[in-house]
């Protein structure tokens, strides 16, 4: 079986106009966003920092978006605490700054906003602009999967999985895959597949296993391709079909270019297992499950490059 374990980074910006901005054909009436912003009035601000950083209505300029981001930012506005925050992390329209990005990020999440929470625990399991916290990321990326963010959840699972930040817990691993897996989370689906072919955190369940690296195998997880195709070579959690292995593992091997697969080093052994595995198939078959394998590939273009 393929193991799959890894972290998720994902800086997410806002960086957008607000609902109240949106609404209309008509374009907006700058002198008149900025009179009001210039009175310090929040909701005016960030239509303006979002106008700029877009390039509606004004030239776009990065530079006049941090200003009125920072505007709304400093008198407590959670959104523009977090766009700021973004900036600072990505260098633009103000110099690339981890300390202030986590600064800003901390003071949106304290506010309650899901996205920095995320980005500040990403800082802290990086040691970006912060030391280097893995209890501290645990903290962060809990507060943002109890509100349900799919990737925090994913992350936590991680955590529980390597102890880090928090006691190895693998009932508690499953928990939270379980919770992004449900959302449709692929890696996730794909771990939470593993527990239940190992009995790790839950109770040993090939049929579990078997359901939810299909679903991982058809969001186009290679990896999950190939332990759902030896699932059917073993006749475990499912009925034994050498015919639907081939197909299955015929797709792990081909789903990605060599060179471009992340999991390269399983490369060789997909195509190993597939060929030992066409062996024990008639020509007809492995001809028919091959053709298959390349319209499958062929069918899902977004997982299958």
């Amino acid at each position: 079986m393929v193991r799959l374990r890894h972290i998720a980074w994902i800086v997410f910006g806002s960086l957008a106009l607000p609902a109240a901005a949106q609404s209309g054909g008509g374009a907006p009436d700058v002198a008149a966003l900025r009179a009001a912003a210039e009175r310090g009035n929040t909701l005016e601000q960030l239509i303006l920092a979002g106008l700029y950083s877009q390039g509606r209505g004004v030239p776009k300029d990065d530079v006049q978006a941090a200003h009125w981001y920072r505007a709304a930012a400093d008198l407590g506005d959670a959104t523009a605490e977090f766009d700021l925050g973004v900036l600072y992390d990505a260098g633009q329209g103000v110099p690339k700054d981890d300390a202030q990005a986590a600064n800003w990020y901390r003071k949106a999440a304290e506010q309650g906003n899901v996205d920095a929470a995320f980005n500040l625990a990403a800082l802290y399991d990086a040691g970006q602009g912060v030391p280097v916290d893995a209890a501290q990321a645990a903290i962060w990326y809990r507060k943002a999967a109890d509100k349900g963010m799919v990737t925090a959840q994913y992350n936590l699972g991680v955590f529980y999985d390597q102890g880090r930040g928090v006691p190895k817990d693998d009932a508690q691993a499953a928990v939270w895959w379980g919770k992004a897996a449900a959302q449709g989370h692929a890696d996730a689906q794909f771990n939470l597949g593993d527990l239940y072919a190992q009995g790790r955190g839950v109770a040993e369940d090939d049929a579990q296993a078997a359901t939810w690296y299909r679903k991982a195998a058809e969001q186009g997880v290679h990896a999950a391709q190939y332990n759902l195709g030896l699932l059917y070579a073993q006749g475990h959690g499912v009925p034994k079909d050498l015919v639907e292995a081939y197909f299955w593992l015929a797709v792990a091997a081909t789903v990605l270019p060599k060179g471009t697969d992340p999991y390269a080093d399983t490369q060789t052994d997909f195509d190993q297992v597939r060929d030992v595995m066409g062996k024990q198939i008639t020509a007809d078959q492995r001809t028919s499950a091959q053709a298959r394998a390349r319209a499958w590939v062929t069918a899902h273009p977004v997982v299958a490059q």
